[in-house]
């Protein structure tokens, strides 16, 4: 029998595997060719990328995070509203975190093996659930694709049924089930055909139950609060689809990847409205604690027996990299420090605040139509002003391409004012706030003072925003 060695005895004292090779040095790599960047991109990953960001003078070189921060080579310090699309929930390099990827990775873990049942995957189901108690089991995956991916299957094959139901300007992905039920149509061409689907308005019951009764549908897809334009389901919605959606045996998932785990001030968003039960729920995102990519897609028993029905099937929906451990140990520590660290409580708090705050502000800025949405996930959406000047304005930028004047806020926070921000679609005049929920009173100070400074530039006239207008006019009449 041959015993193995211990994990320190296993490489070389610089922790790399002894042999003639030259050793991999990861920090003299980043060191030589990190100024490389743009170019490196530009030539062997997605060109139009760095083209973009030049464009729009997004082309920084950031050094360092920490928390709803980072850092250039400078120095100096940008707010993050972004949060990496909604990944950073905890901000970066959370100490917590951090830890249990050290201690997951020191241990030397037999993972993967695939032919047993390691313990971190059923720990992080088992904590994950007590957060939606009416649900029963967990698949994983790696992200929120794949999750929405996974629900689609189950709910397909449990109802037996081919058509899924999501809502018009809904984001659930862009692999080809996901792509399926994306009501962006700037996502989908070119990529058909694609799997039975239908979209109906958001908050539309009535178009909900005539699809209902041609008894081919096996679930409804929907975002508590849709990302393209952070639009939220009406009150009442969600209960009353799912008892329309359980009358004719169909499903209700709840599409959490970027709302759930506090993003809007409660676990989940669905969880605003008594009485909402989803039968599936997708999750990813902010689980990854910003290190590993990992998602989840809860359900109800039922569904997983039918899926999971015999020892022949016991692979027929999994994940090569599902459940790794590295991945289960970054989901045991954001939801350790969610719960120690109140972050669902203060995502709840400081929303409100930033978003009074910017809601003050509609009365004093024409060209400021609203301000929406739930804790940390917040809608800022730009309209025609009444003034002439403005109004001449807008129209041009309108003609030339819908979403200019969302773009012409975005670059000068950023250029400016050092904080990250993004439109939240494309065509839209709308900007979406989804910073890290670690963001504290003095980064709501910070982003009102310089949105503010904005606010003021757009409508006093100020020619540096509004001679930025001129250029983005001159590309999007260049890309048609």
């Amino acid at each position: 029998m041959t015993t193995p060695p211990p994990a320190h005895e296993t490489g070389d004292a610089s922790g790399g595997r002894s042999g003639g090779g030259k050793e991999f040095d990861l920090g003299k790599l980043l060191a030589e060719r990190g100024s490389e960047r743009y170019e490196l991109h530009g030539k062997y990953v997605n060109p139009q990328l760095p083209r973009m960001l030049r464009t729009i003078g997004f082309d920084k070189v950031y050094e360092r995070g920490e928390g709803a921060h980072f850092w250039d080579a400078d120095g100096n310090d940008y707010l993050d509203m972004l949060a990496g699309f909604g990944v950073m929930g905890l901000g970066r390099h959370h100490p917590v975190v951090r830890k249990a990827l050290h201690d997951v990775l020191d241990a030397s873990l037999a993972d993967l093996t695939r032919f047993d049942c390691q313990p971190l995957p059923g720990l992080l189901a088992e904590k994950l659930l007590t957060h939606s108690p009416h649900l029963d089991r967990v698949f994983f995956g790696n992200s929120g694709t794949e999750a929405v991916e996974t629900a689609l299957k189950f709910a397909r094959y449990a109802t037996g049924r081919p058509r899924v139901l999501y809502c018009t300007h809904a984001f659930h992905g862009l692999t080809t089930g996901s792509l399926s039920v994306n009501g962006e149509s700037g996502f989908r061409d070119g990529f058909a055909p694609l799997l039975p689907d239908t979209p109906i308005p958001l908050g539309d019951l009535d178009a909900l139950a005539r699809e209902l009764k041609k008894g081919d549908v096996a679930a409804l897809i929907v975002e508590p609060i849709q990302g393209k334009g952070v639009h939220e389901t009406p009150p009442g919605f969600l209960r009353a689809a799912q008892d329309l959606l359980h009358q004719h045996k169909a499903l209700l998932i709840a599409d959490e990847v970027q709302t759930g785990l506090g993003r809007t001030g409660d676990f989940y968003a669905y969880q605003h409205e008594d009485g909402v039960e989803p039968d599936l729920v997708c999750v990813a995102k902010a689980l990854s604690g910003g290190y590993v990519p990992v998602s989840a897609t809860l359900g109800k028993e039922w569904i997983f027996k039918k899926v999971y029905s015999s020892m022949d099937r016991v692979l027929v929906h999994s994940a090569s990299f599902g459940a790794n451990a590295q991945a289960m140990a970054a989901g045991l520590a954001v939801l350790s420090v969610m719960e120690n660290e109140q972050i669902v409580a203060n995502a709840r708090a400081t929303g409100e605040l930033l978003k009074s705050r910017l809601a003050a502000l509609i009365d004093r800025y024409e060209l400021l139509s609203d301000v929406r949405g739930r804790g940390l996930m917040i809608g800022i959406e730009f309209g025609r002003p009444t003034s002439l000047k403005l109004r001449s304005r807008w129209t041009m930028l309108q003609a030339a391409r819908k979403g200019l004047f969302a773009q012409m806020v975005v670059v000068p926070l950023l250029q400016k004012h050092r904080i990250l921000t993004q439109v939240s679609g494309d065509h839209l005049e709308v900007i979406k706030l989804i910073p890290p929920l670690v963001v504290d009173e003095g980064d709501v100070d910070r982003f009102v003072t310089a949105f503010t400074a904005v606010m003021d530039d757009a409508h006093n006239g100020g020619g540096l925003m509004w001679d930025f207008g001129k250029t983005l006019v001159k590309q999007a009449m260049a890309n048609r």
